[in-house]
């Protein structure tokens, strides 16, 4: 399973991608895996201040229907609208053109809350026994 190591983690799945004080967020490989062909993805609104934990979106597969979660507190900046039309990206590239949405983080700190890729690929090995 592909967990890049310049990610950071959630334990409910979510990846980000840090560049300055801007994250990227989308689901891990682990998530597609388990939600299988993703049928719809409800993006959270460009502008919307968010806190670390909020229901930011929904994710519809074929199997299940999941919450999507901000890993960061702060404000959203963008939002990949491509998922509106093709959700299936988030199964065919969740760590690149499957991105879903942007953070303007509150406090960098926060970072230092989420798994590191080890610290993710840990928590992961919880839920396979």
């Amino acid at each position: 399973m592909n967990i890049p190591k310049e990610r950071r983690y959630t334990q409910d799945h979510e990846w980000t991608s840090t560049k300055d004080n801007t994250a990227t967020v989308g689901i891990t490989e682990f998530a597609v895996e388990q939600l299988g062909d993703i049928t719809l993805v409800e993006l959270p609104e460009v502008g919307d201040s968010v806190s670390a934990g909020d229901t930011v979106g929904v994710i519809e597969s074929v199997k299940a229907v999941s919450d999507l979660y901000s890993p960061l507190s702060g404000t959203i900046t963008k939002v990949n609208t491509a998922l509106e039309d093709a959700p299936e990206q988030v199964n065919e590239d969740p760590y690149g053109q499957g991105w879903i949405f942007e953070i303007q983080v509150d406090d960098t700190a926060q970072m230092d809350t989420l798994l590191d890729a080890n610290a993710y690929k840990s928590h992961l090995s919880t839920l396979e026994e």
